[in-house]
């Protein structure tokens, strides 16, 4: 047998293999898997323009962002309340451990103090940087928002 001859067989059985081999999900599909096995009560929606909406009682509205040229991802959650309830900064909390792997403690120290220093001295929108976090709290009359992020460079 001819080197050329031993070769045609073992290029034939690597395409095979490659497709017959399930197609992997994208990685914010998975992540959204993740945060729907482990926190309680949370759905996933539809996905669109690289963000996929997600419900949960404690949030009128919470999505997660996937990566893009400016961040890793971004999670966007607003409060029905203008003063969110500890559920609603758990939920926080707990998504975005699980999105930028960092431990729980960390992410809710971070957003009770993003969400805590709004007010009459510091205004109605807050950027605040922890954990290399980029966290912004913004609120109106009606509710209150905030946004998780961490640059692409970090």
């Amino acid at each position: 047998m001819t080197s050329s001859s031993k070769i045609l067989p073992l290029a034939l059985l690597a395409t095979i293999a490659v497709a017959a081999s399930p197609a992997r999900a994208d990685r914010c599909d998975d992540l959204a898997r993740q945060l729907k096995s482990q926190i309680d009560g949370l759905s996933v929606g539809r996905t669109a323009a690289n963000v996929i909406y997600l419900s949960h009682p404690a949030a009128k509205q919470l999505r997660l962002g996937c990566a893009s040229r400016n961040f890793s991802n971004e999670l966007y959650a607003a409060s029905a309340t203008r003063k969110p309830a500890p559920a609603f900064v758990n939920l926080v909390a707990s998504a975005a451990a699980v999105i930028f792997t960092i431990p729980k403690p960390d992410t809710v120290k971070g957003s009770t103090r993003c969400l805590g220093r709004m007010g009459i001295f510091r205004g109605d929108d807050v950027k605040l940087r922890y954990r290399r976090l980029d966290l912004r709290c913004t609120r109106n009359k009606t509710s209150a928002n905030i946004t998780i992020s961490r640059g692409k460079d970090e």
